[in-house]
């Protein structure tokens, strides 16, 4: 070969493993490039192949479970990156025990839910020392359902309608969970509006324990919420047995499958209620509209509460759901979780004398 071909030659051959050599550098700086890091995170959802945990309230069968679990098959498809769902039962003092923990010890990265007890707030107005938590901070993520309440008596009590309460000799032994639920609240609103007594027995584990317990005798009542008394065992089996009577609902207007059993504020204007109690009625009772609400603890990154809301609502127009539901008897009106941060608000902000009036009624 003419040297002026190997010169050229090997010059080729040079300069082609330079440009391999600032190839290889060139890409190197740009992988390290902290922008380009970044950017190359970002593509990867934060919710692959991660668990996120549902703390629930309650014992498992209730419908605050019941519907944990429900959404825990159907949010997942809508979270970007298809993280694992993971429900955990931790029940105790009407969930306060689990919000308690969520509140303080776990983690705020998006990845633990708390299914409390609709009315939680309200231990909170109340002042009550085994909370540990600010309400307001919890960052709601949706409802199913509203849970107006109802009250029911087993059919062979003495007691037939409000007025055999206020008279009876001892008052009625009702169970319930604790001091914020619903057995509890309507028990100290009877009490309050219309001097109709009821013993409640508190520290059930959940609403199952509770019904258990009625079937026993132990207890002869319970004030519940209306939608799950008309969706579950052992209800259907008593109704068609006849085996319990409805003395009365909270709700705005009648349900139809409670017969004609009163609403609360019909009893109010035929016992001539006064304004700051109906008002009071109206604080403690707005529990129901919460539903069985799904929240997320304080200081979690705004986005992904944002993904969470999103997931839920759409998990919530997911035929499969709706069908499921349906079959399960289980009721469904959704609320965002914006809607629900904002009753909250309202809520907690409530003028001097309707707090005060709600603490004497609540007051152990």
């Amino acid at each position: 070969m003419p040297k002026i071909l190997k010169k050229q030659f090997k010059s080729s051959k040079i300069q082609g493993f330079n440009r391999i050599l600032f190839g290889v550098l060139f890409l190197a700086l740009e992988l390290l490039n902290p922008l380009n890091l970044e950017r190359a995170s970002a593509q990867t959802p934060f919710y692959q192949d991660k668990t996120v945990r549902i703390i629930i309230g309650f014992t498992p069968g209730g419908f605050y479970d019941r519907w944990a679990r429900l959404l825990s098959r159907y949010m997942p498809k809508y979270v970007p990156g298809n993280p694992s769902f993971l429900v955990q039962n931790m029940p105790g003092a009407s969930s306060v025990i689990a919000a308690n923990y969520v509140y303080n010890l776990a983690k705020a990265d998006g990845l633990t839910m708390l299914v409390p007890i609709n009315s939680l707030y309200l231990d909170q107005v109340v002042g009550r020392k085994e909370v540990k938590f600010d309400v307001r901070k919890f960052e709601f993520i949706g409802t199913q359902e509203k849970a107006p309440t109802l009250l029911y008596f087993r059919s062979d009590s003495p007691i037939k309608t409000l007025s055999d309460i206020i008279a009876a000799k001892e008052p009625p032994k009702c169970g319930s969970t604790g001091t914020a639920s619903t057995g509890y609240l309507l028990a100290k609103i009877m009490d309050e509006a219309f001097k109709a007594k009821m013993t409640t027995v508190t520290g059930y584990q959940g609403g199952s324990e509770i019904d258990i317990a009625v079937e026993r005798g132990e207890i002869t009542c319970r004030g519940m919420d209306i939608p799950p008394h008309f969706g579950r065992e052992p209800f259907d089996s008593w109704h068609k047995k006849g085996f319990d009577r409805h003395i009365l609902q909270s709700g705005p207007k009648k349900d139809p499958r409670m017969g004609d059993a009163p609403t609360l504020f019909e009893l109010m204007d035929q016992f001539k209620t006064t304004d700051v109690v109906r008002r009071a009625a109206r604080i403690i009772m707005a529990s129901g509209d919460f539903g069985r609400p799904m929240v997320a603890g304080p200081g979690n990154p705004p986005d992904r509460i944002n993904l969470l809301r999103e997931a839920y609502a759409k998990a919530m127009r997911d035929p499969g759901l709706i069908e499921e539901a349906k079959k399960s008897q289980m009721d469904m009106e959704y609320t965002s979780g914006e809607e629900l941060q904002a009753l909250m608000k309202e809520l907690m902000n409530q003028p001097r004398e309707a707090v005060d009036r709600v603490k004497k009624i609540l007051a152990d």
